[in-house]
């Protein structure tokens, strides 16, 4: 008996994905992150998953999906038609553009209870989409609970280049903040080395700044996680904690020529 319960305990540490592996990221994707005057219809996917494994959750009905720019906020709620994801609940729509400007994306789910943690997460996502040349105001935060303000433009960059942003919490910067990254593998093109590759993780500065390469050609999510200062109650009226996660997706180009 005790050889058998042996062999699976190795079973399970060896061939089970660890806890930390599977980070959850909210995604907000568009179909493109530069728009010309002759394409000026962009799709949008909101999902909720594990995107280098391509695990995917359900995604109830956002709370809020809005978009920004300048001083301008459009609801977009109403237009989100409910699809699929990874075989999960996930929304949709499409936006027409109609004049030049940069346009922040926003999602704020509802929030989503995580028995394997044993507490609420609640990620506010944004992506950033440029049109028809202009480009200022990409590095406006938009005032969310938590959100990761772009410091380097995050549109028109190429594999390699590097993302730096900074991490605010309720306006301020965090220092020292935590950032998981992870590449959304589609097609589950790329494999891992280790469940150590599956999400990478880089530490903010004092004053929430971080950096990261990008190695590969496609959608990366980065994500700064912080405790909210508040609880909230299960179906079962216990008071849990809430996971705070400020998401922001960037696109990344092919090196012409590759």
């Amino acid at each position: 008996m005790f050889r058998i319960f042996s062999r699976l305990l190795v079973f399970l540490v060896v061939c089970l994905p660890t806890i930390d592996a599977l980070a959850h990221f909210g995604m907000v994707i568009p179909s493109k992150n530069i728009v010309d005057p002759a394409q000026r219809t962009v799709g949008l996917t909101l999902a909720f998953s594990h995107p280098f494994e391509g695990i995917g959750m359900d995604l109830p009905k956002p709370n809020a999906f809005y978009m920004v720019h300048g001083d301008k906020k459009t609801d977009l709620l109403t237009n989100l038609q409910q699809t699929e994801v990874m075989g999960k609940m996930a929304w949709s729509t499409k936006i027409a553009i109609k004049r030049p400007a940069v346009y922040q994306f926003i999602m704020e789910p509802t929030p989503y209870w995580e028995p394997a943690e044993d507490l609420f997460i609640i990620h506010y996502t944004k992506t950033l989409i440029a049109a028809f040349g202009r480009e200022e105001g990409w590095d406006e935060p938009v005032g969310l609970a938590t959100e990761i303000v772009p410091l380097s433009r995050p549109f028109a960059n190429y594999a390699g280049n590097t993302f730096t942003g900074q991490v605010l919490l309720n306006g301020k910067p965090v220092a020292f903040a935590e950032v998981e990254v992870e590449y959304y593998n589609q097609g589950k093109a790329g494999k891992a080395p280790s469940d150590y590759h599956i999400t990478q993780v880089v530490k903010a500065d004092d004053n929430g700044i971080f950096n990261f390469s990008c190695p590969e050609a496609g959608w990366w999510g980065f994500a700064a996680l912080n405790e909210a200062d508040y609880t909230l109650k299960t179906s079962a009226g216990e008071e849990k904690g809430v996971e705070l996660g400020a998401v922001i997706w960037v696109y990344l180009d092919e090196w012409p020529g590759k």
